[in-house]
């Protein structure tokens, strides 16, 4: 009898070491395989974000920011750029309400407005390009700009558009 016992507990102990098997291997085949799904999503993502990298490099290829050349044209003047390019832009934005029409703006508003500047990108130490509405027309001004010696900054228009309204 005592034979029996240990038998069935053999027996027990067997299916129940089994039955942990099988359980575990199934969970750990569950695991893997959403961990395979998460390494594929993971290249993708990287992927995305190497291609997102790539494009905003060839964006701001034209951008003061990151064009080494600019400021070291600044720098060797003196000047601090991360104080420099907010003044530049703002003495721009200055125009905007100066009496009467814009005068970086060669196009007459409609009635009862005026043309104003509203983005302005700097592309490198000399040239600005700007975009302009009065509500109703916009379009585009492409500006040179140099600093003078008493620390003002002087706009040149050189081209500009304006969009036609269909």
């Amino acid at each position: 009898m005592k034979q029996r016992i240990f038998m069935y507990l053999f027996v027990f102990a067997a299916l129940l070491v089994l039955f942990q098997y099988i359980n575990a291997k199934r969970i750990f085949e569950k695991m893997n395989n959403k961990l395979e799904g998460h390494k594929v999503k993971l290249e993708t993502y990287q992927d995305s974000v190497e291609t997102l990298q790539n494009t905003i490099s060839n964006l701001s290829h034209f951008n003061l920011d990151r064009n080494e050349d600019a400021i070291s044209y600044f720098e060797n003047d003196g000047y601090n750029v991360s104080e420099l390019i907010p003044f530049i832009k703002d003495e721009l934005y200055k125009l905007n309400v100066v009496k009467g029409e814009h005068p970086m703006i060669p196009y007459v508003s409609s009635e009862g407005r005026k043309m104003l500047i509203n983005t302005i990108k700097m592309l490198n130490h000399k040239w600005i390009i700007a975009d302009f509405s009065d509500g109703e027309y916009w379009g585009e001004v492409f500006l040179t700009y140099y600093i003078t010696e008493d620390k003002q900054v002087d706009f040149n228009l050189e081209e500009s558009f304006l969009y036609p309204i269909y």
